[in-house]
Parts: structure tokens; sequence; C-alpha cells
């Protein structure tokens, strides 16, 4: 009896679980109904469309959160493959995926569950030397067509650092549903603050809430707009007990002077001054005669140290904290924190005070002042402060701190007194304990980002040209070179050139080419002596034709649309350009463009051509200021650059006498 209990038990139970199974194949219900929804008609260009996106969030009295996300998207196109893609992230030393399942529903109702042989776990930042981040990845990119819907669900667990979350409500594409749900203890509230959009209010019952979106159109890439961050709806959330006085309460940050406070608490141990840090320091400055020098030789050493990013403990918040920087000085790497903490080491040992900076890398725009929260940051940086004889592009003046000179440690192409153009302008966090606080960063003026370049030519009665051009870069325009020069092999690096001339000049032959990295000035030089043996037209063997422009702008702007979407972002910076042409004998101008100047709030430029001793002088002027238009402005922008493009493509005419 009991045998035939147990088999009966054992019969039952495999039944069970085979149903079970055979249910857990199929798509889910909300896959299913997603699927069914009525897809609206948009531009060919629109690859997919989102028809489900949510986010599940529960905290447990235990302290862990527990995530449920579940996504949907149909393929408009065979362009849209690569949406068909699960990414679940987890951090190795507090998180865990519990679960990660994906289905296919194809246009013909047949229907694919995914299985464990398909799931990759691999590390999230391949740079990295470790990253307790990871990725748990289904990849069904290569499967899915057009008309096809691909959604997976995942269940997620981890332990928050801090009572804050953010939700952005879609991509690029369009989404028809995007709901964001926070279910919080008895006791619990939350709030929440939104970005390119009115605010979103969430429904409420009881600790729970609901954020929701729907019928969300596409935003589309434009050339100059704003990162798809600052132009899609998001919200950032706080959350946190109605008692105040709760432990649980320290994750919860009232404004930017508690972040600076919560985020010293980390820092500020970590600056350890010993003898070997002091002698090197000493060593670095031995002779550096100005404040500016000493901090300028400090910062090119550790700019120069190796970056390498080790991430242990980021759930337990080290994930902002910098390694010790006698550590880092021995070991000869570090990433972002340690370098800007070893320097804040060396300056201190010469009695220089300096902060570090969080700061968000690659988006001027993206940290709000609304939002009291380190999650905003992905970078650090340093101030320094310095006396008032000190002088540089960089500089700001601090309420309570002075004058502070911004510098980034990691950018080794950018040096002191230059801060990066994807840097300047950001909201960033000083970290300066009760003194600190957000602050923006400076913005150096156009003529700090200057190019200067002097061309001279002679020009052949047969309409071939040989010359040289003589390139005087600074400031971030430098550093653009700079990077381009020392990423690329010396036969890549030509190519480069040979291209720009050839844009320019159809045909043109790259003779000799010398670059010269003046890190230290700030500065980079360019000589290029070139020909091109058919630049000018002869018609009828008494006239010659030639555009005067030889070469392009090397961060030339193109706006062709007819009509524009979002807003367009200009970064500043200069051009001051000399062409000199010797024109054969034998030959007088006949014809040359009229002059052109262009003002606008946002930029200026000129051009003008002379005749001069039997020598055409050609020159044009160029300076932009950082500025964001608003989209209906477009067709100011549009006409400005239009405008130029013609003048540059005019065309002098010479004469046989």
């Amino acid at each position: 009896m009991k045998i035939t209990s147990r088999l009966i038990f054992l019969a039952a139970a495999l039944a069970t679980f085979a149903t079970i199974a055979v249910a857990d194949s199929q798509p889910p219900a909300w896959m299913k109904q997603a699927a069914a929804s009525s897809v609206p008609s948009y531009p060919k260009d629109v690859p997919a469309v989102v028809l489900h996106q949510e986010q599940q969030v529960t905290l447990g009295s235990d302290g862990k959160l527990v995530t449920v996300e579940n996504y949907a998207v149909k393929l408009l196109s065979r362009d849209g493959r690569n949406t068909a893609i699960a990414r679940a992230f987890y951090l190795v030393s507090a998180g865990k995926i519990r679960s990660i399942e994906a289905w296919l529903i194809r246009s013909d109702g047949t229907t694919k569950s995914y299985e464990k042989k398909d799931i990759l776990d691999i590390i999230a930042d391949p740079d990295d030397v470790y990253n307790e981040g990871r990725l748990k990845v289904i990849d069904a990119s290569g499967e899915v067509d057009t008309g096809h819907v691909f959604g997976y669900t995942v269940v997620s667990e981890d332990v928050p650092l801090f009572y804050q979350d953010n939700w952005t409500f879609q991509d690029r594409l369009p989404t028809l549903v995007s709901r964001y749900s926070l279910n919080l203890p008895s006791g619990w509230k939350a709030s929440s603050t939104a970005f390119n959009t009115p605010d979103v209010k969430p429904s409420v019952s009881g600790s729970s809430y609901v954020w929701e979106m729907r019928n969300l159109p596409p935003v589309p890439p434009e050339p100059l707009s704003p990162s798809v961050q600052n132009l899609v709806p998001r919200i950032a959330i706080n959350y946190s007990p109605a008692d105040a006085a709760s432990q649980a309460a320290t994750r919860v940050f009232a404004d930017w002077t508690d972040v600076s406070k919560w985020a010293s608490s980390l820092y500020d141990p970590q600056v350890v001054i010993t003898d070997e840090i002091a002698i090197k320091a000493r060593e670095l400055t031995a002779n550096a005669k100005t404040e500016f020098e000493k901090i300028h030789a400090i910062g090119t050493y550790v700019q120069n140290l190796q970056y390498i990013s080790i991430d242990i403990g980021v759930a337990y918040g080290n994930g902002y904290k910098p390694r010790a920087s006698d550590l880092v000085l021995r070991r000869g790497y570090g990433d972002c924190k340690d370098k800007a903490n070893l320097m804040r080491a060396m300056l201190k040992t010469l009695k220089i005070d300096s902060y570090p900076i969080a700061i968000y890398s690659g988006d001027p725009n993206f940290v709000r002042a609304e939002w009291a929260s380190p999650r905003q940051f992905n970078h650090a940086i340093i101030a320094v402060k310095v006396v008032d004889t000190t002088e540089s592009a960089t500089i700001m003046s601090h309420p309570k701190l002075g004058r502070l000179l911004i510098f980034d440690a990691t950018d080794a192409y950018t040096p002191v007194g230059d801060l990066p153009d994807y840097l300047q302008g950001s909201n960033a966090l000083i970290i300066a304990g009760d003194n600190g606080g957000l602050a923006k960063m400076p913005v150096t003026p156009p003529d700090f980002d200057l190019l200067e370049r002097d061309i001279a030519v002679t020009l052949s009665e047969a309409g071939e040209i040989k010359g040289t051009i003589r390139e005087k870069a600074i400031g971030q325009t430098s550093a653009l070179f700079r990077r381009e020069y020392r990423s690329l092999s010396a036969g890549d690096f030509r190519k480069v050139i040979e291209g720009w001339l050839t844009r320019g000049a159809t045909g043109a032959q790259l003779v000799n080419l010398a670059a010269k990295d003046k890190h230290a000035d700030a500065g980079f030089d360019l000589d290029v002596e070139f020909s091109a043996a058919r630049y000018a037209q002869l018609m009828q063997n008494r006239l010659l034709v030639f555009k005067p422009v030889i070469v392009g702008r090397r961060n030339s702007i193109s706006l062709t649309e007819p009509k524009r979407s979002n807003p367009i972002e200009l970064e500043s910076n200069s051009m001051r350009e000399t062409v000199t042409y010797t024109l054969p004998v034998g030959f007088a101008v006949d014809e040359i463009p009229e002059p052109v100047k262009l003002e606008t709030d946002f930029g200026r430029y000129t051009t003008s051509i002379e005749e001069k001793s039997g020598k055409l002088v050609v020159t044009r002027q160029l300076t932009m200021n950082r500025k964001t238009i608003a989209a209906d402005k477009y067709a100011s922008v549009k006409d400005f650059f239009t405008k130029m493009h013609e003048a540059e493509q005019s065309a002098v005419v010479l004469i046989r006498k």
C-alpha cells in the first residue's frame, strides 16, 4: 500500500509538472494581450513598436527589492531585429536574477519559448578588469522577422543602496503602454519628479504607486540633437518610511548638501598621505615656479597612470568610493575616482586644497538639479582651490569654497586648464561636506577652442595647385585632433588626412605630413604639403574657374532636413583661415564672390576675397556659441549653415590677359 500510494503521488506530481511545463512554454497572458494590440501607422523608418513595457518593484520587510520586468516589442521591419534581445543586469555581491524567460509569437500565430540553454551570462562591462555587474541575455535577433512579437519576463532581486529609483518610459521607439509600479511596506511613502514631460501623477492605493503613460510617439534621431535621455519622458522616484527618525531614512537625501556629506564620508578618509606621496609630489613639481605649473605637473602625471577599473562591493557603496591614495600610487593604476583621489593627496602635500567632483560624462544636460541623488553620476573629476593670481579658462567661483580650477584627471587628451566639452556646463556635485553641493561647471569661450589655418597655394595656368596647410589648434579642438592622432597608426592617420584633403580638392595628393602634439601647451599643430593636378578648370583656353575654399572645416555641420522635431545643440568653437593664392602669370581676376557676413545669437561667419599684388587672399572666420535652440527656430539655424555652405562653394574666375 505504501509503495502504491507513493506511485500514485509521484504520477500526480509528474502530471502536475507536465501541465506547468506546457503552460510555461506558452507566452503569458499579458504578452498575448499586448500582441493583439492595434498598432498605429508610423513612418517607414520606425523599425519596431514597444507594445508593453513594465516594471513591478516590491520592497519587502527584509529590505530586499524584487523587480518583475515585462517587455514586448513588435517588429515593423527587419531593421528592428536587434530589439529582440532580453537583458537582465545584476550585481554578483548583492543581487541575483531569479528567472529570465522569453517568448516569440510569429505572424502566423505559432510560438516559441526560449530555454535555459539559450541564456548567456556575461560581464556587463568588458573594458573593466573586474566588475561585479553581469548580464543574463537571451538573443532572438537572428530568428525574428517583420510582424513577429518578442517578449520577456525578468524577475530580479537586490538590496537597494539608496531608496531611490528612476524610470524611462520609452527609448526612441514608439511605445503603446509603459508602466512603473512600486509596492512599499505599510507606513512608507513615495514621491516622484518628472523630466521632459508635464508631471506624471501616480495612482495610489495605500503604499502602492503606479505611474503610467500610453501611446508615446517615436523619437527620431536628428543631427545635433539632445540625447534621448533628455527627450523622452522619465521620472525620478524617492521613497522612505513615514517615520523620518527610522534608521532606514539614512538612505534618503533631503537635498544636495546631504548628498555631499554622504559622499565626503566615502572620499575624505581615502586621502592617505605617505612619505612616498609627498616625495613624488615634490619630484614632479621641482621645476614648477607657479601654482598653476604645480597643478599642471601633478595633473599630467595622474592622467598618464593606466586606467583600470576593478569594481568590488558596488552594492555596498564601493562604486562611489575611491581606493586609498597610497594604494593607487603604489599600484600605478586606477579608475576616475582613484586618479582624482591621488591627485588630491599629492596637492595636499603642497598645501593646495582640492575637492572631488561627481559628474555625468557624455551629456552635459543629463543631471537635473531637482533630484538630489548620487545615481545621476558616472564619473569623477577634481576641483582645485587656487589663489587669485592663477588664471585659467576653467576656473569657477564658488560661494563657499572660493576660486576652483576644474580638471578631469582621467581624460589624457585634455590638459590642466581645459575641460572636456562633454563635461562643460554640466551640473556636478562638488563633494565638500556641508560646503558642497550641486554647481554648474565652467564653459570655455569660443576663442579658447580655436583652429587657425594658413594655406599658401600656387596655381598654374593648367589648373594645378601646389601648396601647404599649416594648422594650429588649441582647447577642445586640439583635444579632438590629439585623440585622433594618438588612437590611429601613422598609416591610418595619413589616410584620414588624405580623405579630408580629397573631400575638398578632388584628386588631391598628400605629399608630406607632420603633426606635433603639444599637450603641455594645450595645442596641436598640423603641417601638410599637397598638390591637386586639375583643381581649376581651364575653359576655352582663357578662363580658369576654381573654388577658393580648398578644404572644409574638420568638424563641419550639415543640416539638410526640411523640418525638425528636436532642439539643436551647438558647441562653442572658432576658426580663422587665410588662403593665399599665387596666380599664374598672364591671368587676371575676372570675377570673385561677394563678401559674406552672417550674424546670429548662436554664431558669426564672415568671408572675403581680395586681390593683392598678383595674389588672391581668401579669409573666412567662424565663431559658434554654446547654445540649445528650440526646434521651432530650426529654420534660422539651417539658413545660417546653408548660406555658409553656399559661400564656401562659390567660384573665382580668372581670365587670360
